[in-house]
């Protein structure tokens, strides 16, 4: 007899702290779902989320000094290789910024599937992360219509709000 019960997907959601997290959070009906995991960068805040939500974390890589930046954008990339190999993700949904661009970048080195949401706060020009991750995105959606300009490809889905 074969086996009825269907295996649910894994969803792996990345982002950074602050707005690009709050914009993730509202996706939660999702985490229902499917089989998943986020991945943001380590707070007080993000440490107080973990108790509700399956979380991993990454260190908090703001851009200010550069020469720091590039030793925890590199920490931060291997890790997330640690993460991606131990949670065996499915597809990853992304609202940004620079923490989540190296997930996409491996997630499709291992043929997965990468959906990229852009900020809501940028109506008319394009974040750093989203033009980063355009290229390889099996789906890119929008959340204002003025963005398809930047993102000819991109799905307007409107607000996640």
């Amino acid at each position: 007899m074969k086996d009825q019960t269907k295996k649910r997907k894994k969803v792996l959601f990345i982002s950074s702290l602050g707005g690009h997290l709050t914009q993730l959070l509202q996706l939660k009906p999702l985490f229902e779902e499917y089989d998943y995991h986020i991945i943001t960068e380590k707070s007080i805040i993000t440490e107080d989320l973990s108790k509700q939500y399956r979380m991993s974390f990454l260190v908090y890589g703001a851009r200010n000094y550069l020469f720091r930046y590039i030793f925890k954008i590199s920490y931060n990339f291997f890790k997330s290789l640690y993460y991606f190999l131990r949670e065996k993700p499915d597809v990853i949904v992304t609202t940004g910024a620079h923490t989540a661009v190296p997930m996409c970048y491996i997630a499709k080195i291992f043929g997965k599937k990468v959906v990229f949401i852009e900020s809501f706060a940028k109506t008319s020009t394009p974040t750093m992360s989203g033009k980063l991750v355009y290229p390889i995105a099996d789906l890119f959606i929008v959340q204002w219509k003025e963005m398809k300009k930047h993102y000819p490809k991109a799905v307007h889905g409107g607000s996640i709000y």
